[in-house]
């Protein structure tokens, strides 16, 4: 496992800029690259990166596990091949949090969202993982699959607003929205609960469920998931209506005074502007 240097930069839309040494490599998820210095050099591989040593039956494997995350059949490798330290960046894809997770430190493993992997070390195993609860599967809002990333190097996740690392001792139990869940250990049990009552449930605006983690273990959790800030964003844009009526306002600016008004005339009593000669 190559041990690399990095520093993550910025606030609020942050970006990892990782040092390779000679003969170092690091694996990228796809469109993930920021920049990358001269003397770096990239190469495509199926899988995760971790199987490009061993047979194709290996690499088919790792392609179709990776399928079934929704990421990119393919990872792209980023090999330092000068004799100097190079520099590569990795950027975000959202505002958010970068997340250095070290897996020699937690036990060789973790569990994390699907859409959060940014990029690691070369080495690093990206599988799946699945949902044992059937429960948890359908409600818990990352379905019945999610990723697991096994090595002993550094692994870089991405999350939404601000994150909050929290390690909860056996027994200990913490709730939060299921789509705040960035990633966990695995040895803490992932369960949904019911929020408890129906005006809550549906009055509320947090869904019918809770995620419930319990340890012990370590939790990573995000304060802005992705889907919300997808939807606030939505319900934010200009609706078609709206825009028509901003389109009318341009043509009786663009056509004066009169022409306009003879313009908006015809269109509100809906003829289709052809005129008697």
């Amino acid at each position: 496992m190559d041990q690399i240097a990095f520093q993550i930069m910025g606030a609020e839309m942050q970006y990892i800029e990782v040092d390779l040494a000679p003969g170092q490599a690091a694996v990228g998820e796809a469109g993930s690259l920021f920049y990358i210095d001269d003397g770096i050099v990239l190469d495509t591989v199926f899988g995760d990166g971790s199987q490009q040593q061993t047979g194709l039956l290996d690499k088919l494997v790792g392609a179709g596990k990776r399928a079934l995350t929704g990421a990119s059949l393919f990872t792209t490798i980023y090999a330092n091949q000068s004799a100097q330290v190079r520099r590569i960046a990795f950027a975000a894809p959202y505002p958010g949090k970068i997340i250095p997770v070290d897996l020699a430190q937690i036990g060789g493993s973790i569990i994390c969202q699907k859409e959060s992997f940014l990029c690691a070390a070369r080495g690093v195993s990206i599988d799946v993982a699945f949902q044992r609860r059937l429960g948890t599967g359908f409600f818990g809002g990352d379905g019945f699959i999610m990723q697991r990333l096994a090595g002993d190097g550094l692994a870089f996740l991405h999350s939404g607003g601000t994150i909050v690392e929290r390690t909860l001792a056996p027994g200990e139990t913490v709730r939060l929205d299921t789509g705040s869940v960035v990633a966990y250990e695995p040895s803490i049990d992932f369960d949904i609960q019911y929020v408890g009552q129906i005006k809550t449930a549906l009055f509320g605006g947090e869904g019918l469920f809770f995620a419930v983690l319990r340890g012990p273990g370590t939790v990573w959790m995000q304060s802005l998931p992705f889907s919300r800030l997808a939807s606030r964003i939505f319900a934010a844009a200009p609706q078609t209506k709206e825009r028509s009526g901003a389109g009318v306002a341009n043509v009786v600016a663009a056509g004066g005074l009169l022409g306009g008004a003879s313009i908006l005339s015809d269109l509100l009593g809906g003829n289709s502007g052809d005129s008697n000669t």
